[in-house]
């Protein structure tokens, strides 16, 4: 099922979006997903605000986040609903949930179970590399390491499960 025929069979928790008043000043979630039924899902860690990673919520994902308090997204790359630390047991506890002014966005605030990593490469957060500003225009842009070690090895971890990063 893609995750727009998710969309369709969900949404009991959701309200139409009926008015720019109630979109913008109401109580009702009424989240905006895109054609794809997808809304974006920006995750930071609640002690530190620290952004561990971008993700992509449908509206399952969405309405299990809400009702677990562990977060759901959809996974692109695998093409399937994903729950965050089922694999690794680095799950995503909610601390909060914010929608965007015109609820097209989330944000998610959490504590992560084990050693506090949510990136599937190993490292803490999956922006765990910066872009250096500057240097010459007719060179590729240059990424600086900012985490330099892993805090857990993804082999020891997934074992042979496949990489969900596509090329």
């Amino acid at each position: 099922m893609n995750p727009k025929e998710y969309v369709e069979a969900s949404g009991a928790r959701f309200a139409a979006r009926s008015t720019v008043e109630q979109v913008e000043e109401g109580n009702a979630l009424a989240p905006k997903f895109d054609r794809n039924g997808l809304i974006p899902c920006v995750t930071t860690d609640a002690q530190t605000g620290d952004v561990l990673m971008l993700g992509y919520m449908n509206s399952v994902a969405l309405e299990r986040t809400i009702a677990t308090g562990e977060a759901h997204y959809w996974s692109r790359s695998r093409e399937c609903l994903w729950h965050k630390g089922a694999t690794s047991g680095l799950v995503q506890q909610v601390v909060e949930i914010r929608i965007d002014d015109d609820q097209d966005a989330v944000w998610l605030r959490v504590r992560v179970a084990g050693d506090g990593a949510s990136c599937h490469v190993g490292y803490r957060s999956c922006f765990y590399r910066s872009i250096e500003l500057g240097g010459p225009s007719d060179a590729p842009a240059r990424l600086v390491f900012e985490e330099k070690d892993r805090v857990f090895d993804p082999t020891e971890v997934y074992g042979d499960a496949p990489n969900p990063t596509r090329l």
